[in-house]
């Protein structure tokens, strides 16, 4: 309604012009007796005035549009104005938008890591000066598949993956193609239309600082073996002593006690160093996953004699697995033991083994008390303990799960957890179809 106010009052201001330009010069001709050539006269001079601002309006359109506009009148001085009004709305919104951009890149272009924009046929559409020092890309490799200019097979076999929600996105490690001493983290991050950022960073130093941790604890591990090894030797002759002193006895038989923690702790800091030097040169055989549930469920029961636990046993699949058997079958015990340990005495616990087109699965479920969501993301790392006091009671070296993980992540598969608090947990090893015959 305004705005039908607003043309109303701009035709009405026109056709007073009109009428006063029309009714003067009808009087002029008048004088001549030519009354209505005078009429005609004015709507000539009027439609070469609203002529005249026509061809100003479109020449400052088509040609000085950049420029201030024309001194027109009437409507046509409002509709230059809304005009002008918008162009200058919308260049300064666009000359915003592009100072954002530049600074943008500016700030991508000081970073150290790499960054290089993908489009949706993962053709290199951008990148930082980073990437050419780090991936090694060229500017004539603008428009080329990714693919193409890194001729990385880990690198390939990462970026064609698909996400899964249940895995953690931590990228992959890689030796650099650049520079032979050098290692470098890719991370992809989808966005948009199918459209991903590649960012890659130098990671040589943790490398190196993560290998000497490795080689310390490993070779820290090796060493300790042996005097732990005498200590027990001797500690179970003493003890085999039948006339051994009560008070010595119970002094030694703590020193037993501690010194088989110390050798546990030992083994498996020794078994996660071998985990992580053998990495991709893991065994690949074929495993009988019934036959291999079957001996799990017999060394379960077995260790279950002084628990009393309800075990189960359900094999929905006669898939066969490919990887090691010796680790596979370390990993998923290791699952098995923690859920006896950590159930209270006469609880029940599920061992199923299925499989679907999506890949395989082995689950321990377990009616214990649970743990709290909190505590679940950290449950894979070495040394974490949700009870630190129960878990030295029941002889844990908190490595259980982070020898897991690393099994699992040689065999390209995932724990996944779930827990209630109060009703008990499920641990799930999960291994994509590639893995299942």
């Amino acid at each position: 309604m305004p705005q039908f106010l607003t043309l109303w009052r701009f035709f009405n201001k026109e056709l007073i012009k009109f009428l006063s330009l029309a009714g003067a010069l009808m009087l002029l001709g008048a004088l001549w007796g030519q009354a209505l050539w005078g009429f005609v006269g004015a709507l000539v001079i009027t439609l070469l005035l609203q002529w005249r601002a026509m061809y100003l309006l479109y020449t400052w359109l088509r040609f000085n549009s950049h420029e201030p506009p024309p001194n027109l009148r009437g409507i046509w001085a409002s509709v230059v104005y809304t005009i002008y009004r918008l162009q200058t709305s919308e260049r300064l919104a666009r000359e915003n938008l592009v100072s954002i951009v530049e600074r943008g890149r500016a700030s991508l272009a000081a970073l150290d890591e790499a960054f290089v924009l993908l489009d949706h046929d993962s053709l290199a559409a951008w990148w930082n000066p980073a990437a050419e020092r780090i991936l090694g890309l060229q500017p004539g490799d603008q428009g080329r598949s990714i693919l193409n200019v890194i001729r990385n097979p880990e690198f390939h076999e990462y970026f064609q993956r698909k996400p899964q929600s249940d895995t953690p996105h931590d990228g992959i490690k890689l030796a650099s193609w650049v520079n032979e001493n050098q290692f470098i983290q890719c991370e992809i991050t989808r966005f948009g239309k199918n459209e991903r950022l590649l960012i890659a960073y130098d990671i040589t130093r943790l490398h190196h600082l993560e290998q000497v941790r490795k080689d310390f604890i490993a070779n820290v591990s090796h060493e300790l073996r042996t005097p732990l090894t005498v200590l027990a030797g001797y500690l179970e002759t003493y003890l085999d002593q039948d006339d051994l002193n009560p008070r010595w006895r119970r002094g030694f038989s703590q020193m037993q006690q501690q010194t088989r923690r110390m050798t546990n702790l030992v083994n498996d800091l020794l078994m996660l160093s071998r985990l992580e030097r053998t990495g991709a040169n893991l065994v690949k055989q074929e495993i009988n996953m019934p036959a291999l549930m079957g001996q799990l469920f017999a060394d379960a029961e077995a260790y279950n004699a002084d628990y009393g636990h309800q075990l189960h046993l359900d094999i929905d699949s006669l898939s066969h697995l490919i990887g090691s058997e010796q680790e596979i079958a370390s990993a998923f015990g290791n699952l098995i033991t923690n859920a006896i340990k950590y159930t209270p005495k006469h609880g029940s616990i599920n061992l199923r083994w299925w499989t679907d087109e999506q890949g395989g699965y082995f689950s321990v479920t377990d009616s214990g008390i649970g743990i709290e969501q909190s505590h679940i993301p950290r449950l894979t790392e070495r040394f974490y303990r949700v009870d630190s006091g129960r878990s030295r009671e029941s002889g844990g070296t908190g490595l259980g799960l982070a020898i897991v993980k690393h099994v699992l992540l040689q065999h390209d598969a995932y724990l996944s957890i779930t827990s209630t608090v109060g009703k008990g947990s499920t641990f799930t090893a999960v291994f994509p179809s590639e893995r299942i015959l």
